[in-house]
């Protein structure tokens, strides 16, 4: 059975083996109605959200959040700790300079970039765990948890199908995906997306159980002046990081997975590789010269293509 729904501001999709019945039909909608749940919490776009009333109060109040939602910004404040701020949940000061959906668009001026950067800082997000509220220190400061919170709805979608008793399944959001169990009696196989040839695969391999977290600089992204600009932004230049073209993690959780694909991204793949290993996380990076580098554990049944631009 595969179903799909809008979520998150992409496509979540579920595929789960079984036979069809209205007890899976309802497993899989109320894996949907978790991930909807979540995105009324978290999501910065939304103006009744916590996150919003967190970003709203930038500079003179803390705001008390659930329980969920202090995860998931601790979990990001510790991978930008490790990364040291390559992933950073303030990136959100950036987001008005950037428009990679108007019809003409264009590049900020370096001055202006440089001008909001200095509002991203995951030091001056101050968390209170046993008040439960998070601070952004600084006016005009801001989160944006679409780095992090798609890997939580996936782990919580996960946990709604198992709690039904479905066990066999994949999970489909944005560049991510899920996987338990197994596909007609062998493990899921997953494919990395060629960065240069959409809906071509030049990867395939069998990640047992996990998530599975790609982030490329073909998702949204504009060529302007033979240059491409694309979405994942440096938080200490505001322009789109540049040491990598796509990487692809493996981590148990989706929650990880999601935050670490972005910092390994910004790292690139010599800096990336020293972390990916301190995590103890399977990576593979594919730099601008279209060279591939990966974990020795990621090669392991992966059968591979020519990667030629």
């Amino acid at each position: 059975m595969r179903r799909s729904r809008a979520l998150m501001g992409t496509i979540f999709e579920i595929m789960v083996v079984g036979r069809e019945s209205r007890a899976t039909e309802e497993a899989i909608a109320g894996a949907f109605d978790e991930v909807a749940r979540l995105e009324e919490m978290m999501s910065e776009w939304r103006p009744a959200s916590q996150i919003s009333k967190v970003n709203a109060a930038a500079g003179w109040s803390a705001v008390r959040v659930d329980a969920e939602l202090m995860l998931v910004i601790q979990e990001g404040l510790r991978i930008a700790r490790l990364s040291d701020g390559a992933f950073d949940i303030s990136w959100a000061a950036l987001r008005g300079l950037w428009n990679f959906n108007a019809d003409d668009p264009r590049p900020p001026t370096r001055a202006a970039a440089r001008a909001a950067a200095k509002l991203v800082n995951w030091r001056d997000v101050i968390v209170d765990e046993r008040a439960r509220t998070v601070m952004l220190k600084r006016p005009g400061m801001a989160i944006g948890l679409g780095g992090i919170a798609k890997g939580y709805a996936l782990d919580r979608a996960a946990e709604v199908l198992k709690a039904r008793g479905l066990h066999d399944f994949i999970i489909y959001g944005g560049g991510q995906v899920l996987v338990s169990g197994q596909k007609g009696g062998r493990p899921w196989r997953v494919g990395i997306q060629h960065p240069r040839r959409r809906d071509v695969y030049f990867a395939y391999f069998s990640p047992g159980a996990g998530s599975v977290s790609t982030s490329g600089d073909y998702e949204h992204y504009f060529v302007k002046d033979t240059v491409r600009y694309h979405h994942i932004l440096d938080p200490t230049t505001g322009f789109p990081a540049n040491a990598s073209v796509a990487v692809t993690v493996v981590s148990p959780t989706g929650l990880a997975a999601d935050a670490i694909d972005t910092a390994l991204f910004i790292l690139g793949p010599t800096k990336g590789m020293q972390l990916a290993r301190r995590l103890g996380i399977e990576a593979l990076f594919i730099d601008p010269a279209m060279r591939v580098t990966m974990t020795d554990g990621f090669r392991r049944d992966l059968t591979m293509m020519p990667l030629d631009d």
